[in-house]
């Protein structure tokens, strides 16, 4: 449904305010022009000289227009001088002979002048006062307007004169795009699905990690559907006064239906829409009416209309129940990260308008991001696009890519930050024992770089990557990663002692702790608390994690620690027989990196081709 646009009303305000100033610029300058205008360029002489002269013949002619008198000399064509008499009084009260041989011309005063200056006197400072007060009148009328539309929706109209995007711009998401090609399909066909009896959802909420897409997806809806399509964040509804969100739900919901069949975005919706009454972002009876009203309105008395709501959030576990029980949000739609073939394919979007040469990979790139969104990827061509830019190239190579993608996924290298030989080689050795240990370990991932190079905050970085998207981690897994994260810190122990021990390795054990407490916790990977998960759902907030009673008593909790404990200390364990028992090759890798500063994941196994792995650190299945 196209719709006509309307001039907006500040635009037409300031069209009058600007004609309002020229015209006065016009004025002034008409008015200036008139009382200053230029004259002829006169001598001036005194009036006893002239009537002298004019006795004697010197003189043809005398102009005399009220006080001034232009003086036509023998022998000249048009005046050359000029003198000034009093007012009121005859050239021959000043002494000018009745016989004179001169003509004398009385030309009437010009009135015009005059005339011009006085009304610019009078309509001027009328004209000043009253672009004043219109002006003050506007603003007034503006807030009277802001005031009286307080309350109305905010949302923006997407019409058909804005640049669509469809489905087939959307790489991936292959099942949510389903879900919405249905919702699209019944708003251009609905007596298709009202003659089998079927009803389209009411609601569709699109739930997914930042980045994932959710946005564009809903955009690629109103792009398909050809029908008017209501934007909105749900944090423009919730104001500092009770009941403007409430209102604004209802302005926007009579918009929607008096505009049917439409539909209704609303992103952000847990700003919102969070559980009532939990005290979850503290209590708040604005946005406890906001969201009463979003319930009304979705599902009340009134039946039958075609608006169709979609919203979107990373947030759906604090969501109110209401909100997504049947019949308001009927149909959730997650979307996941995209896997490889996806990535491979939003690659190919975001690369399909960048002149690229023949070494670029994307295949390459898409096997090597796993756990990346959609938003990541576009991130990395455009820093791509950006450093062939920096180098003067026309053509992106596969180099600016594989720089882009390391820059996004670990920062930017800093190679202005000056190291001392000492620290290069504790980085090198700590480095190493990440890279040895993850190598060496048959379930970790293999290693795909390592730089003593301090890249983000890091003061180097071993980077691993898995072979292919996982969907599950295994307990083996889990440990393998622990003991390669205490590979830096054991490296250290054995290469300085206990004493020698830096703060280097303090992200790597903040990292190995997370993981250790979440086997613990949520995985129920624990040996004495076996299969069991003490979830504690307080939303994150610092404040609820100050009043919520943990969901499980002290001495459980004394457990978890043992058992978080064990954990590291067996990684720790781990790592050092790994490292003891191929010592001579991590001191290898770590002279290859004082050498080379970075080493990619041929090197590394080239380095580490005869490292083995000792006995007494294999795991064992561990007892039921």
């Amino acid at each position: 449904m196209a719709t006509k646009n309307k001039a907006p009303k500040n635009k037409t305000s300031n069209w009058v305010r600007l004609g309002l100033f020229w015209a006065i610029v016009i004025i002034g300058i008409l008015t200036i022009f008139a009382v200053v205008a230029p004259h002829e360029s006169l001598k001036e002489v005194p009036l006893s000289e002239v009537v002298k002269r004019a006795n004697a013949g010197d003189i043809t002619r005398l102009d005399i227009q009220g006080s001034e008198i232009k003086v036509t000399p023998k022998g000249q064509s048009k005046p050359t001088e000029t003198t000034i008499k009093e007012t009121g009084t005859s050239i021959y009260e000043q002494g000018l002979k009745p016989e004179s041989k001169v003509t004398v011309n009385q030309i009437p005063p010009a009135q015009t002048s005059e005339i011009l200056w006085n009304l610019a006197i009078i309509i001027v400072p009328v004209l000043l006062i009253g672009g004043f007060f219109l002006f003050m009148m506007r603003q007034a009328q503006g807030q009277n307007n802001q005031a009286m539309g307080f309350g109305k929706s905010r949302a923006k109209l997407y019409g058909m004169d804005k640049q669509k995007v469809t489905f087939d711009d959307i790489a991936g998401n292959d099942s949510a795009k389903q879900d919405l090609e249905e919702v699209v399909d019944f708003l251009k066909h609905p007596k298709k699905y009202e003659e089998l009896g079927a009803k389209i959802p009411k609601g569709v909420l699109l739930v997914g990690n930042p980045g994932t897409g959710k946005t564009m997806l809903a955009r690629a809806v109103a792009g398909e559907a050809n029908v008017p399509f209501f934007s909105i964040s749900g944090s423009e509804f919730v104001e500092m006064f009770v009941g403007v969100g409430a209102s604004r739900v209802r302005d926007l919901f009579a918009k929607a239906k008096k505009n049917s069949p439409a539909i209704i975005f609303i992103d952000e919706i847990d700003a919102v829409g969070r559980k009532r009454g939990s005290g979850m972002g503290g209590g708040h009876d604005e946005r406890e009416q906001t969201l009463n009203q979003i319930l009304v309105e979705m599902d009340g008395f009134e039946t039958g209309t075609n608006v169709i709501v979609l919203a979107a959030t990373n947030r759906a576990d604090v969501l109110d129940a209401a909100l997504l029980r049947p019949g308001r949000f009927d149909r959730r739609t997650n979307i996941m990260l995209p896997e490889r073939k996806d990535r491979e394919a939003i690659l190919k979007v975001h690369f399909k308008k960048k002149p690229v040469d023949s070494t670029v990979n994307l295949d390459k790139l898409a096997a090597k991001t796993a756990g990346s969104s959609g938003a990541d990827l576009a991130n990395i061509a455009n820093e791509a696009a950006i450093i062939a830019a920096r180098a003067d190239r026309k053509k992106i190579t596969n180099n600016d890519l594989t720089e882009a993608f390391e820059k996004v996924a670990i920062g930017p290298e800093r190679k202005t930050k000056i190291m001392s030989d000492k620290e290069k080689e504790l980085t090198a050795y700590h480095e190493a024992g990440h890279a040895i240990v993850g190598h060496v370990l048959p379930d970790s991932d293999p290693v795909h770089k390592v730089t003593i190079i301090p890249r983000g905050g890091t003061g180097g970085v071993t980077w691993f990557l898995p072979p292919e998207d996982k969907s599950y981690t295994n307990v083996y897994e889990f440990k393998d990663i622990l003991a390669r994260a205490m590979g830096g810190r054991v490296a250290e122990k054995i290469l300085y002692g206990t004493d020698g021990i830096t703060t280097g390795a303090g992200s790597d054990l903040r990292k190995a702790t997370e993981i250790a407490r979440d086997m613990i916790i949520e995985q129920g990977m624990g040996t004495k608390l076996r299969d069991q998960v003490f979830h504690d759902d307080n939303g994150g907030m610092v404040f609820d994690k100050m009043t919520h009673e943990r969901p499980y008593s002290d001495d459980t909790a004394k457990e978890i620690d043992k058992e978080v404990e064990a954990l590291i200390k067996e990684a720790s364990r781990r790592a050092e027989l790994v490292i003891t028992h191929n010592r001579d090759l991590h001191k290898a890798l770590a002279d290859a990196l004082l050498e080379k500063e970075t080493i990619d994941e041929v090197e590394v196994d080239k380095i580490l081709k005869k490292a083995t792995l000792p006995k007494e650190a294999q795991l064992y299945t561990p007892a039921a």
